[in-house]
């Protein structure tokens, strides 16, 4: 089908420019001069726009019943500031484009979220069999913008960006809207949702989670180079890291089974737990990047089982809205937490106690996911599975 072929092009390249944003800006603020606790400060503080922003455009896409509309607005701006951003080096300057990118390219992530998921189901194929062109996107770009930033400079990146950004509003032009729903979207319907004491204990899982998720995203590129590391070395483990997603989200509609995602979710955090704990005693950075392979067992069985989960129980107008809160604790509550906290720590005791710390808590997610698991199995709660 036309449409699926031109939603997988636009995950490919809407991830190729997460890759750059969320990757290397952190590796570009480095290059700049800026401490680990400056950098936690701007993407700490992105984090606060982001959960401005994405709650906001999740509501205008269900009050107006689009998104393909928004996207293309979104692009346009995210285009202009991510070539300014990466043609920035005063701290000043850097902290205006950084924040105004937060506010326009992050909120594209649940939007396309919810467009990948409503036009499988209306086409008949997996998520994951759109959802694997995103983690190649990412993984290809990740490589591609390490030797970028070795071979022609840090700013490079910025016409890098903005070429990229141009081709995905093409592709997003041609692309159709998501089917609407003809339920009416009411207050009464997401404050039902949001109040509902599952609901609430399934996003505080995701929350638990995310932080050292997050933090591992924000700062494994610092540890690459401070253990001596080149740019190109940091492309290489976030390409290992997201290349090892294609197989899993291309194999979900195998793994993925209603009423396990709990299950999965507990799992996928078991992983970030042991993944963590190994990077706090290493001292190659080379090491570091390969072993960031084992992402093939952490986020995209963690974000796929959370989204299925999510789409289970939100009411079915909210659902850009729901996704957009799922994205909004995955990238935003918990990515302030990260930054500012995960930045201090770095700074006072170094990328050790960090990784030890970030471990522990995965740890905690995983035993907390467990006992969610096990409550609702108890409770008859997971017998979705044999629907």
């Amino acid at each position: 089908m036309p449409a699926i072929k031109l939603l997988r092009s636009f995950n490919f390249l809407y991830f190729a420019l997460l890759s750059m944003f969320i990757t290397f800006l952190p590796v570009y603020l480095d290059e700049q001069g800026l401490t680990p606790a400056q950098i936690g400060f701007i993407i700490g503080t992105g984090g606060f726009v982001t959960i401005i922003t994405q709650p906001l455009w999740g509501i205008i896409s269900d009050r107006k019943k689009t998104i393909r509309k928004i996207l293309l607005l979104l692009l346009v701006i995210s285009s202009i500031m991510g070539y300014l951003l990466y043609s920035s080096s005063s701290f000043i300057l850097l902290i205006v484009f950084a924040m105004l990118l937060y506010f326009v390219l992050m909120p594209i992530d649940p939007l396309i979220e919810s467009l990948n998921f409503s036009i499988s189901e209306q086409a008949g194929v997996s998520y994951g069999s759109i959802r694997t062109y995103g983690a190649l996107g990412y993984a290809v770009t990740s490589l591609l913008t390490g030797y970028v930033m070795s071979y022609f400079g840090a700013n490079s990146l910025a016409l890098l960006f903005v070429t990229i950004g141009v081709i995905s509003f093409v592709i997003s032009w041609m692309m159709p809207d998501v089917p609407v729903t003809g339920k009416p979207v009411t207050l009464s319907s997401l404050k039902q949702f949001v109040s509902n004491k599952k609901t609430l204990l399934f996003l505080t899982l995701i929350f638990v989670c995310a932080v050292p998720a997050r933090m591992n995203d924000t700062f494994l590129g610092i540890y690459i180079r401070e253990l001596g590391g080149a740019p190109e070395l940091v492309g290489l483990a976030f390409f290992l890291a997201a290349g090892s997603e294609i197989l899993v989200f291309a194999l979900s509609f195998w793994w993925l089974r209603k009423g396990k995602e709990m299950l999965l979710i507990s799992i996928a955090a078991a992983f970030f737990f042991l993944r963590f704990f190994i990077s706090a005693w290493i001292t190659d950075p080379n090491t570091l990047a390969y072993l960031q392979i084992l992402q093939l067992l952490t986020f995209p069985v963690f974000y796929s089982a959370a989204i299925q989960y999510l789409y289970r129980i939100v009411p079915v107008e909210w659902r850009a809205t729901g996704q957009t809160v799922l994205a909004l604790l995955f990238f935003g509550v918990s990515g302030i937490l990260a930054s500012y906290v995960g930045g201090s720590i770095y700074d006072l005791f170094g990328a050790k106690t960090l990784y030890l710390t970030i471990s522990a808590m995965s740890f905690v997610g995983m035993l907390f996911g467990f006992v969610l698991y096990r409550v609702y199995e108890k409770k008859g709660e997971a017998k979705t599975a044999a629907e």
